[in-house]
């Protein structure tokens, strides 16, 4: 039945599978009687599917897809992750959370390559044939396949020259008197939404930047522009080597910049992926 959906007749559909047309023909009746429905509209010229043949197509290409990749998961499962892995993700995040150790990565499976996409627009996995991507935040509903790596606070940090010539707010509302660097999204600009506990805030800042480029406005706050509000995996060295410091630690964003990882629909995932997404999980959990 798929075959002849898919190749627009019997006779084609036969010369794939190496039937004769007329085995064919005696199959889909015998399921058509069997399903109790008409699946496909037959001529002497052409064949055409029904609308109840449409949705059987779907479900059963789906589960056609499903032995498929049960075939691969199968023989991949006896030897090494091998082929290519095309993997869509955040550029500062690879920067930061993926780039270090893709080398050792890289050497351990040497029959597996890699091919990376960075951008921060998401992809269409299937469409556009990539294994995997990478997506930070809240995710919008999807028939995707989401599997969630780590969770990371907003934090607020400045740089140690700014805080010595403007001092640091004690309060979320002293703000208003700070240079604040923004991102231009909801809870980002105009207006900073901040958590402490269960008080919550919207406090209105003035940004003398505002940017969609995370990397160019950490470059900015190192040099002393001014408060900014980052992701704690993107900050997390400079806080540690102090070249950033923490301002109103007691608060966060009302934003969760989890890390997920997405997959095309199916639950079976081949080993080329898996392990890439294993290593990842890995690296972040010591973040």
């Amino acid at each position: 039945f798929v075959a002849v959906v898919e190749h627009g007749g019997f006779a084609a559909a036969a010369r794939v599978l190496g039937h004769h047309p007329s085995v064919l023909s005696r199959r889909l009746d015998a399921l058509e009687r069997r399903l109790g429905v008409r699946l496909l509209a037959r001529t002497t010229r052409r064949v055409t599917v029904t609308e109840a043949g449409a949705a059987y197509h779907r479900r059963v290409q789906a589960l056609l897809g499903e032995f498929e990749a049960a075939d691969v998961e199968a023989s991949e499962g006896a030897a090494a992750p091998r082929g290519l892995l095309r993997l869509s993700l955040p550029p500062s995040f690879a920067k930061r959370c993926i780039a270090q150790w893709l080398p050792g990565f890289i050497a351990s499976y040497p029959e597996l390559r890699l091919e990376l996409a960075h951008g921060n627009h998401f992809v269409d996995l299937v469409a556009e044939g990539f294994d995997a991507a990478v997506r930070i935040g809240e995710l919008a509903d999807s028939s995707l396949v989401a599997r969630r790596l780590a969770s990371f606070d907003v934090v607020l940090c400045a740089a140690p020259d700014y805080i010595a010539r403007r001092g640091i707010p004690a309060q979320p509302s002293e703000l208003l008197q700070h240079d604040c660097l923004a991102f231009p999204k909801p809870r980002f600009w105009p207006e900073w939404h901040l958590i402490n506990g269960s008080e919550r805030v919207a406090q209105r800042i003035s940004a003398p930047i505002v940017s969609d480029d995370d990397e160019g406005l950490l470059v900015a706050c190192a040099g002393g522009a001014g408060i900014m509000p980052a992701p704690a995996w993107l900050v997390a060295s400079e806080l540690r080597a102090g070249t950033l410091l923490r301002v109103l630690p007691e608060w966060r964003f009302d934003f969760d910049a989890a890390v997920h990882v997405v997959l095309p629909p199916g639950r079976l995932v081949p080993a080329k992926t898996r392990v890439f997404v294993d290593r990842l999980a890995q690296e972040l959990s010591s973040v």
